[in-house]
């Protein structure tokens, strides 16, 4: 598909909607929205766009769909799958400025949001008022909402509480030829036509840019037990996750780290220390909340005993603030540790939680067979495992060919498991030649008429998802 260049006019005209401090055409700029946390890729927008309210998006919005401008809307560029890349140049459509929580709502348990605001911001201050926003990507600290929406993102809490699109009532939303809607009703149950608001959440800015959400909220738990258990075999370690729910124990969090997740992170993260016996492969992070803290020792009491039957050693339980927030600052860098080690590329897969160990052996032989290392770690209680391919000592020939039939033989092992190819982090750029894996041609082809129906000009985000 054919996109307008950006010109003189064009760019006077971003101005005029937007502000003349907010459109960038210096190249400082545009090398730094040209890229977000997937790989080593870059992709330079022909402007930077920073609107400052709805009706500034959706103008912004309108016009290009006028003039056949390319959009990729971008937030914190914290994405793992290309989704923020400009492929067609054209403008980077930045929502940072959207960045007020309208509203916390304590009567009716809700909340209204801009998609510039940072999740852990957003967490905190629900808290402040007793409220709990469960989603909480490893990337909380900066990702922004309106990226988790966009890619329907999950995090530690899902196990329990499930993902982005649990919470979400309602969406304000900027359509590709400048109308602005809501989505559905700020209400808890709504058979009323069809759910647009759930068709938007994980559509990766290929139908719309949100700018308002509203979300549900919970009454913020009063306690949570954490525990760190060490297992001699990463795969009885996946093993013992399934044993833990059939024993009816449902942790707020569960978490698996492989013996080179662990190691790796602990040299990036100078300031948490955290001795490890060298028969250790992986260690299950587990947390239970609620608001009976006997009831919580009991469900650990229980979990001892079953993972004591899967060859687990001593187990460290956090007892104070400071050592669960030292545990969970180890979880959630890990991805970080990773890239800072190696070239690296990361795959999002997702299987039923009985087949987590099933898939993991899988990875390992699939590894060997392709000459590839991974480095394996993820929410193990929704069976979503991250697995990270490592370069090493590949060729730049066996990295950018024959791996590629090393992934494509993980997905479709992830298929055989009844899995899917992306748990939490979207297809966007990078995942989109595999989908055939897990789509037939019907499937692929109703998702491209729904594309075609928000976008027939194809200016929003192109590129990303489909082929």
């Amino acid at each position: 598909m054919q996109y307008k260049s950006i010109d003189q006019q064009d760019l006077d005209h971003f101005r005029l909607t937007v502000g003349a401090g907010q459109v960038f055409t210096d190249q400082d700029n545009l090398r730094e929205y040209s890229h977000d946390e997937t790989e080593d890729l870059s992709y330079l927008p022909e402007a930077v766009v920073k609107p400052g309210t709805a009706e500034e998006v959706a103008a912004i919005l309108r016009y290009c769909n006028e003039k056949g401008i390319a959009v990729t809307p971008s937030g914190a560029r914290t994405g793992l799958s290309g989704g923020a890349l400009p492929l067609f140049g054209g403008i980077n459509l930045s929502v940072e400025r959207l960045n007020k929580i309208v509203e916390v709502d304590e009567r009716n348990l809700q909340a209204t949001v801009e998609p510039g605001v940072i999740n852990q911001v957003f967490h905190e201050a629900c808290k402040a008022k007793g409220l709990f926003y469960p989603p909480d990507p490893s990337s909380w600290g900066s990702s922004y909402i309106g990226g988790n929406l966009a890619l329907n993102a999950g995090g530690p809490k899902a196990v329990k509480y499930g993902v982005t699109n649990a919470y979400v009532l309602n969406l304000q939303v900027a359509l590709a030829n400048g109308e602005l809607i809501w989505t559905g009703a700020n209400v808890l149950k709504n058979s009323t036509g069809y759910n647009l608001t759930q068709l938007m959440v994980g559509s990766e800015g290929t139908l719309g840019i949100i700018t308002k959400a509203v979300f549900k909220l919970l009454p913020y738990p009063k306690t949570n037990v954490l525990m760190l258990v060490p297992f001699a075999s990463a795969e009885k370690a996946c093993e013992a996750v399934s044993a833990i729910f059939q024993a009816g124990i449902t942790p707020s969090a569960m978490e698996f780290m492989e013996r080179d997740a662990i190691d790796w992170t602990l040299r990036y993260v100078e300031d948490v220390q955290l001795p490890i016996g060298e028969e250790v492969e992986a260690h299950l992070l587990i947390e239970v909340d609620g608001n009976e803290e006997e009831q919580l020792m009991k469900d650990c009491e229980k979990m001892a005993e079953i993972v004591e039957r899967f060859g687990a050693g001593d187990i460290l339980f956090a007892d104070n603030d400071n050592d669960k927030a030292a545990l969970w600052k180890l979880r959630r860098r890990v991805g970080e540790a990773v890239k800072a080690n190696s070239v690296y590329k990361e795959e999002d897969t997702v299987v039923p939680r009985a087949e987590l160990a099933k898939l993991l052996k899988g990875v390992k032989e699939i590894g060997a067979e392709y000459g590839f290392k991974s480095v394996c770690y993820g929410h193990a209680g929704d069976g979503n495992l991250h697995v990270n391919i490592i370069k090493g000592h590949m060729s730049d020939a066996e990295w950018k060919v024959d791996l590629k039939k090393g992934i494509r033989k993980i997905f479709e092992l992830v298929r055989e498991l009844k899995g899917t190819i992306s748990g939490e982090h979207g297809i966007g750029l990078v995942q989109k030649e595999y989908l055939d894996i897990v789509f037939s041609k019907e499937e692929l082809n109703l998702q491209k008429q729904i594309k075609k129906v928000f976008d027939p000009k194809g200016i929003l985000n192109p590129g990303k998802i489909f082929m």
